[in-house]
């Protein structure tokens, strides 16, 4: 099993779960989404070709899933998304098995999009908010609106989007932001019965190929944007949230 710092990795058999594990909050930095980006590939590489298997991403506690991307990176190092955040969309939507993400707590900005690039997103029906905050902040990098056209309802987006819209568990799973809630203490044996469920769509080997029919727009902009270093693909924040 391959070492890590800010992630810890565990096999059930045919199914992984990656757990967040990095202070504060599981904020995003650089380091943290390339080491998510080493655990899918390498989980790839252990499950093989054409067959099945399934990835949980989850928070390592009740009170935060992650609380966005570290926006103080940024101040010295403007390549920061392009190196991290926006690779690591791009593995995920590329990715050849069923994923799901289990929203322990807290979701924050770009951690929002965290989750909507999997395939299925379990949220704490008692604890937690999943907002996306960038008009409030004035953030924006290219591709920002290409995940929530291709998942949600048009008038969830503008609540998403414009309106930043704080929602708890309830409230997302009306809008259909996410396919389940659940208390705390069985959030974890539901994503386990969904792996268990979905796990065996991977075999035939297209399950990659026909999530990128339903989500190709947004594969094409986070890999566009990866590793981009010859102009800015996000705008500074205004106020850090």
């Amino acid at each position: 099993m391959a070492n890590f710092k800010y992630i810890s990795l565990e096999r059930k058999r045919d199914i992984y779960i990656v757990t967040l594990q990095k202070p504060p909050e599981n904020r995003l930095n650089v380091a943290a989404c390339q080491e998510l980006i080493l655990a899918y590939r390498y989980i790839e590489v252990q499950l093989g070709r054409n067959t099945e298997g399934a990835v949980i991403l989850r928070g390592n506690d009740a009170k935060f899933f992650t609380t966005g991307l570290d926006l103080n990176e940024r101040d010295t190092n403007p390549f920061v998304s392009s190196d991290g955040f926006y690779p690591l969309l791009a593995t995920i939507l590329d990715f050849p098995f069923p994923t799901i993400a289990l929203i322990t707590g807290h979701v924050m900005g770009g951690a929002c999009l965290l989750t909507l690039a999997h395939d299925y997103r379990i949220m704490n029906r008692d604890r937690g908010y999943w907002q996306m905050p960038p008009v409030n902040a004035g953030l924006h990098h290219d591709g920002m609106g290409t995940l929530i056209r291709a998942k949600l309802a048009p008038h969830v987006r503008r609540k998403v989007l414009l309106e930043a819209h704080r929602c708890k568990g309830p409230e997302a799973l009306e809008d259909g932001i996410v396919d389940a809630v659940a208390p705390p203490d069985q959030m974890f044996e539901l994503a386990l019965a969904w792996a268990e469920t979905w796990k065996s769509k991977a075999k035939m080997g297209v399950y990659g190929v026909l999530r990128n029919e339903l989500v190709g727009e947004a594969t094409k902009a986070y890999q566009m944007n990866s590793y981009v270093h010859h102009r800015d693909t996000a705008k500074k924040p205004k106020v850090k949230l």
